[in-house]
């Protein structure tokens, strides 16, 4: 059963809270990768953009679907670990990688 679904303007934030009798209620938080902290880590979910040349950079540094991203520094610069490899993205790549966030 689906409760909370909000959608803002910059960023899209899902919370679903399933509930059945015979297990413990659990939760899926997701947002875009923008709005996590260093330390925080999230698999992805979806790479979305109008600009093609930010799907060209996504595709370039070999980002996809299914990934574990962690945030490694937000400030100044946005720095984040796929994998092995830890690279900087700027403001408009990160708001375009969507992730659902692994509490822990």
């Amino acid at each position: 059963m689906m409760e909370d679904v909000y959608h803002l303007s910059s960023f899209q934030f899902s919370l679903f809270i399933f509930y059945n009798p015979m297990f413990t209620p659990f939760t899926i938080m997701g947002c875009s990768l923008e709005l996590m902290k260093a330390g925080d880590c999230g698999i992805v979910t979806v790479c979305q953009s109008q600009d093609e040349i930010i799907r060209k950079k996504l595709i370039l540094m070999g980002i996809k679907t299914g990934d574990t991203i962690t945030v490694e520094q937000q400030f100044p610069t946005f720095v984040i670990k796929c994998g092995s490899l830890s690279m900087t993205i700027d403001r408009e790549i990160a708001r375009a990688i969507y992730v659902r966030v692994i509490e822990g």
